[in-house]
């Protein structure tokens, strides 16, 4: 089944100094049909002005995920470790487990920033906090979904679950193909662009609640960039 939502179904506020698009039930945003998809609890597309942070602020038990869409993302956070300023197309994991604080930074003073945040419930509470974090290039990602958060950790983030992260740039005409296991499904969203999913034509800001397809193919009509989460449905 593919279920498609439309950029204008997607729930977006406008706080000044951010934008947000809320795709799941979050803060004072609730919606029944959209609580979370198996592990997957929050998908917030995020901008922010420049030289501003989120405050910070406490999490527990839950797997931050985040991609860098635009501009330059700077961390902060109450374990105070070092971190290196993320350009776009790079991806960092925070396991908040026995709880921990922390702030979304815009790091140029001058240049606004997306990141596109995820929250994924890890399989056991009270975990130790930690963060990982990991540079990847447009190249990386060209014409190929390319694996940047993985349950297996490897070449890509790793996260305390049996999920992964997927991103991919893919060429006008270009087409990728993805398996999907028996239980799985994948949350995509079209960053820019136009591609097709099966019968289905999404545009920029377009995303879709994929289950029970073995075999998916995104076939790009123009240069398009993508994000897709894949996770166990019985969770």
């Amino acid at each position: 089944m593919i279920r498609v939502r439309r950029d204008a179904e997607i729930h977006d506020i406008e706080g000044g100094w951010f934008r947000a698009r809320w795709h799941f039930s979050f803060d004072s945003y609730f919606d029944p049909d959209w609580t979370q998809f198996g592990s997957l609890r929050v998908f917030n597309d995020d901008r922010l002005v420049p030289d501003v942070a989120w405050p910070m602020h406490p999490h527990k038990d839950i797997e931050g995920l985040t991609y860098v869409v635009e501009g330059t993302f700077r961390h902060a956070d109450s374990l105070q470790g070092e971190y290196q300023v993320l350009p776009a197309g790079s991806a960092q994991r925070m396991t908040l487990g026995r709880g921990a604080w922390h702030s979304e930074q815009n790091a140029s003073d001058t240049e606004p920033m997306r990141f596109i945040q995820m929250w994924i419930m890890p399989r056991e509470r009270g975990l130790e906090p930690s963060v990982e974090q990991r540079v990847f290039t447009k190249e990386d990602r060209t014409d190929r979904l390319l694996e940047i958060i993985s349950g297996e950790g490897g070449d890509a983030v790793l996260v305390h679950q049996d999920a992964s992260v997927y991103v991919c740039s893919l060429s006008a005409g270009r087409s990728v193909e993805h398996h999907l296991d028996s239980g799985s499904g994948a949350y995509l969203y079209v960053i820019s662009g136009t591609v097709r999913v099966g019968d289905e034509k999404l545009g920029t800001g377009d995303a879709t609640a994929i289950s029970g397809e073995p075999e998916i193919t995104f076939e790009a009509e123009q240069d398009t960039e993508l994000i897709m989460a894949e996770v166990r449905l019985d969770h």
